[in-house]
């Protein structure tokens, strides 16, 4: 029965990826054909220069394929792309692939810590909020949670740079690569700067999914099946985790998985203030020196993960309600 479910699992994963298929194709073509529009171009700075000769800037623009037409642009791209060539950075002079490799680990171990964080504030607070609507710490939850969700990830991230790095000098300014220190005081360094963008994306999402998470338990707490559990003589514990939560976080991964891009955005914008060597603010540093390919690899990774976490979604789907088979 197991290696049955595991198959099942496998098949459904299987058959998502190559559905996800289509739809990156689309997404790259989109992109690729709004940044080939888009206005200049990496060596547009070059013809204002009066010592590079105009042959030199044709030579450039015919050796990178940027003289040729947007379809035939795409198709050299897409050919490379699934070679494992994901072109050239004009401003770093390194592969673009060897950028991104070097600063996703990064992006990934905040963002990931940070929904952890956020996950671990929202489903405690939200249910215990629920379980007892209209108390006092039900008040307060819900306070928190709104002025949490409605203050800017920007404004926060400030406020803390402010308190815990000016003020109090607990935390460095901003996120540094070149840490001298090893072993534990490597990770301790590595900890302490990194704690305050988790904070601020984590904080952020958290406050949204209490609220989230308070609504979906109410609405399974006064369910008949809720009563039933309660008339047959289970204790509280069982028939909020085992009967409540474990039915209301159905909706509340689709909202995390939803809420995907939104996560990614409040990265870039977290990481351009702490100065995380993430993806994020390379996609902003590409942007403004119009690095065409690092913009669109960038781009298009965040579309993969955010696909990706769709489908973890999309599987943990099966495992919170019984009722839904793998098909």
């Amino acid at each position: 029965m197991v290696c049955a479910g595991l198959s099942r699992v496998s098949r459904y994963a299987i058959r998502r990826l190559l559905l996800a298929i289509p739809s990156l194709l689309g997404i790259s073509v989109i992109l690729f054909t709004i940044l080939a529009l888009a206005p200049g171009d990496p060596f547009s700075e070059l013809a204002t220069n009066p010592a590079i000769p105009p042959s030199v800037q044709a030579a450039l623009r015919a050796k990178f394929g940027l003289d040729q037409p947007i379809p035939v642009r795409y198709i050299h791209w897409l050919i490379a792309m699934l070679h494992g060539d994901w072109g050239f950075s004009f401003v770093s002079r390194v592969n673009v692939d060897t950028l991104i490799l070097q600063r996703l680990p990064t992006t990934l171990g905040v963002i990931g810590a940070s929904q952890v964080l956020a996950i671990v504030i929202a489903l405690p607070v939200g249910v215990f909020a629920a379980t007892r609507p209209y108390s006092l710490f039900d008040q307060i939850a819900s306070t928190g949670a709104l002025i949490g969700f409605s203050l800017p990830t920007f404004f926060t991230g400030i406020v803390l740079i402010l308190i815990f790095s000016v003020r109090l000098d607990w935390f460095p300014l901003v996120y540094r690569t070149d840490l001298a220190a090893t072993g534990l005081q490597w990770w301790w360094e590595e900890f302490k700067q990194a704690i305050m963008p988790i904070a601020v994306l984590g904080l952020f999402q958290g406050a949204a999914w209490t609220r989230f998470v308070r609504s979906a338990v109410l609405d399974v707490i006064r369910l008949d099946y809720v009563t039933t559990a309660r008339a047959k003589g289970l204790s509280e514990r069982v028939v909020v985790l085992k009967h409540i939560v474990r039915n209301a976080l159905i909706p509340v991964v689709t909202l995390i998985a939803l809420q995907m891009p939104i996560v990614f955005g409040g990265a870039i914008v977290t990481e351009q203030i702490f100065r995380v060597p993430g993806i994020g603010s390379l996609l902003i540093s590409a942007i403004l020196a119009n690095d065409t390919p690092v913009i669109m690899a960038v781009t298009f990774v965040f579309a993969c993960l955010v696909i990706m976490f769709n489908l973890i979604a999309d599987l943990l789907y099966g495992w919170l309600d019984p009722r839904i088979s793998y098909r």
